[in-house]
């Protein structure tokens, strides 16, 4: 009996509540196989040969599955994105119990009093046992990351760390040299062509590990156990379906000694599933959801997005397979 062929891709669209990184919207790629949905979402900066881990991880979610989980449910932090102190400490009342913030800072166009209010706002949403992190996404040099984290610092009554202040891995390690906030490693391990630098450099006090761009949940295993270092595991803006793959990198990992960055769908106005993976008593049961047809039919792309999305899958699996495979 031959074996029915897969389903075609189903490129999807859907708008943000609030921009973030830049973005209005997000987009990607769903994928089927024998394990069930996958979603492929590089963003549009990626070129097909850095998009290739990303249709790794999409494959192995599709064809293969992931490991057994040690742990049921993953406790999750509320992302803050660069908004007005107001609605920062609106969004982490309104998280689903998240006793952890990730706040965004060194947005373009804003200024030191306006990162000072919005983590003042999210203390006092959060109270003194609450714990607050920031993400620059690599925005500052050294001397303004060291200044600029002693302020942020003091107004969030103490950081449980700083994500990527500073670009490069030499710059992560002048700067723990002059910080005593903790620093976490995100694009200097997922755009970085060596990611155990960081550990070797000694560079970081915790990793970011992200499954699409690192190329799939076993992949990450290896690299958790190879750097020794504390995990978070954190989301690339997916939908539901994209986000199940980090729940269970999470949920496999051996120690989850922080919150992960993991409840992002609610940075989404609509979503691929009926229940998204949201926290309740800030964290997120492990499960994996699978699409809601009604809601993917409203979430299609047009077709001029359709087709960018066709060209571009065509030109990864290209990439993919010259540099030796989909593995």
């Amino acid at each position: 009996m031959t074996p029915a062929a897969a389903p075609p891709p189903v490129v999807w669209d859907v708008p943000l509540r609030t921009r973030f990184r830049g973005l209005d919207r997000r987009d990607g790629v769903l994928l089927r196989g024998d394990a069930g949905w996958a979603e492929l979402s590089p963003f549009w900066d990626y070129d097909a040969a850095e998009s290739a881990a990303w249709l790794r991880a999409a494959r192995e979610a599709a064809d293969t599955g992931w490991p057994d989980p040690v742990r049921d449910r993953v406790p999750v932090n509320v992302t803050v994105p660069a908004v007005d102190a107001a609605t920062a400490r609106a969004i982490v009342l309104a998280s689903g119990g998240c006793r952890t913030a990730k706040v965004k800072v060194a947005e373009r166009g804003q200024g030191l009093d306006e990162e000072v209010a919005r983590l003042e706002a999210v203390r006092d949403a959060l109270g003194p046992d609450g714990r607050i992190r920031v993400d620059a996404n690599a925005a500052w040099d050294v001397d303004t990351a060291a200044a600029r984290l002693a302020v942020l610092d003091r107004a969030a009554g103490g950081l449980e760390y700083a994500e990527q202040p500073v670009p490069s891995v030499a710059d992560l390690a002048a700067l723990r040299r002059r910080t005593p906030v903790p620093l976490a490693a995100d694009e200097s391990v997922r755009r970085a062509e060596d990611p155990l630098a960081v550990a070797r450099a000694g560079a970081a006090d915790v990793l970011v590990l992200k499954v699409q761009p690192l190329g799939g949940v076993r992949a990450c295993l290896r690299l958790a156990e190879r750097t020794g270092l504390p995990v978070v595991v954190s989301s690339a803006l997916e939908s539901s379906v994209g986000l199940a793959a980090g729940l269970a990198l999470a949920a496999a990992l051996p120690e989850l000694p922080y919150a992960c960055g993991l409840a992002t769908a609610q940075l989404l106005a609509q979503d691929l599933v009926a229940e998204p993976l949201l926290p309740q008593d800030g964290s997120i049961a492990v499960r994996r959801p699978e699409p809601d047809a009604a809601r993917l039919a409203a979430a299609r792309a047009d077709a001029d997005l359709d087709a960018r999305w066709r060209t571009r899958l065509a030109a990864i699996e290209a990439a993919a397979l010259a540099a030796g495979g989909v593995r």
